[in-house]
């Protein structure tokens, strides 16, 4: 993002996460000139969006995580049951074990010159994990994913949803100690994995087909 760009953003964004119930108690209506700036920058914050895969080496604060943290539990769930829950790791000796554990078992990843851990080196690292018991909770763990994403970008921080690394500790005895030391809720489930860092690329957008979405007459 440019400077200015990115400066507006950040006003935007403040504004937004004060306007949150859950972020803020104030709950006073903006004037409608100042809505319009702010969802103008709300769409902006979306259609910008980009997962990055390449990551400046510090880790984002902890103050800014929080808020990150309190968008994503606001974030619409079924019956309120917040079926989730969260683990933020910035601890490297953690991320480079099991990064670790994962070359073993994958030594072809580490010939890349460029890798440094299983998190498209991200220093920082969210694992959610949902309730299998409530049929509902992957769809909730989405929605909450998805809040802490776009609340991330409107702040200059890049993330990415993956996959691999949560069926990697869900699947590999080498990572059991690794998904104890997150201490989930037994019964819980590690469902996903968010990088999050900031960004050193400046991805480009893929298509998407439109045509996927339609009206019913």
């Amino acid at each position: 993002m440019k400077t200015n760009r990115l400066s507006a953003v950040l006003i935007a964004a403040a504004a937004i996460v004060l306007s949150m119930s859950g972020c803020s108690g104030n709950s006073g209506k903006a004037p409608a000139a100042q809505e319009t700036s702010v969802s103008e920058t709300v769409i902006d914050n979306i259609m910008t969006r980009r997962s990055v895969r390449k990551y400046k080496p510090q880790p984002v604060g902890r103050d800014t995580m929080q808020v990150i943290l309190n968008c994503g539990i606001n974030a619409p769930n079924g019956q309120n049951k917040q079926s989730w829950e969260i683990r933020v790791v910035d601890n490297p000796e953690y991320i480079n074990g099991i990064t670790a554990a994962y070359l073993k078992e994958n030594p072809a990843a580490g010939e890349d010159p460029s890798f440094v851990n299983m998190f498209r080196n991200a220093p920082t690292v969210v694992f959610i994990a949902n309730d299998p018991g409530y049929d509902f909770s992957q769809i909730d763990c989405g929605l909450l994913a998805e809040n802490m994403i776009l609340s991330a970008w409107s702040m200059g921080i890049g993330s990415c949803c993956l996959g691999g690394p949560a069926r990697f500790m869900t699947g590999s005895p080498a990572a059991a100690d690794y998904v104890k030391q997150l201490g989930f809720t037994e019964g819980y489930n590690l469902l996903l994995c968010i990088a999050f860092g900031y960004p050193d690329e400046t991805p480009a957008a893929k298509p998407r087909d439109a045509s996927k979405a339609r009206y019913i007459d």
